[in-house]
């Protein structure tokens, strides 16, 4: 049977160190430790980026060396699929899918799309993990010729899912 390919956002390897929100956080720390060899995983250099962008220096520390720990590999874009990631989270902004002030959340959705994630792991219930967006981005993607369904996910719904096939 085949991974799943995940992608995951940078809120995802946020939530492991989120002291302030701790079921969230344990949860997180479960799928890290529990489902993260069963899926083929990946992150990009906007999470990277998303990561260097965290103010407090300690914590950007910690985020860069889950990174590392977990041995989060960026996806290489070859440029014409560079290309198109950018136009396709430019029409996510345009149609007002994502606001313009998150494009990074585009980008994260259109990386996705164009290399046929099966799921984009978040714990950003606003622009990404809820249903809603999931069905705009979907309908819009099948305008755009992406076929392939994305599904928007918590990493608690990740859980679930592991969980009931087991």
């Amino acid at each position: 049977m085949r991974k799943l390919r995940i992608y995951l956002d940078a809120s995802v390897i946020s939530f492991l160190y989120a002291d302030d929100a701790p079921e969230k956080r344990d949860i997180t720390i479960d799928f890290f430790e529990t489902r993260l060899g069963h899926c083929d995983v990946a992150i990009s250099d906007v999470v990277l980026v998303e990561i260097g962008r965290t103010r407090e220096e300690e914590r950007r520390r910690k985020l860069t060396e889950a990174v590392v720990r977990y041995r989060l590999v960026p996806v290489a874009l070859r440029r014409e699929e560079a290309d198109e990631v950018n136009d396709l989270a430019e029409l996510y902004v345009r149609e007002g899918v994502i606001p313009p002030a998150k494009r990074d959340d585009a980008v994260h959705v259109a990386i996705c799309s164009v290399l046929e994630f099966d799921v984009l792991l978040s714990w950003n219930f606003q622009h990404m993990a809820n249903v809603k967006k999931q069905i705009r981005i979907n309908t819009l993607n099948q305008t755009q010729g992406y076929l392939k369904p994305l599904l928007l996910l918590t990493p608690l719904e990740m859980m679930d899912d592991e969980s009931q096939s087991e």
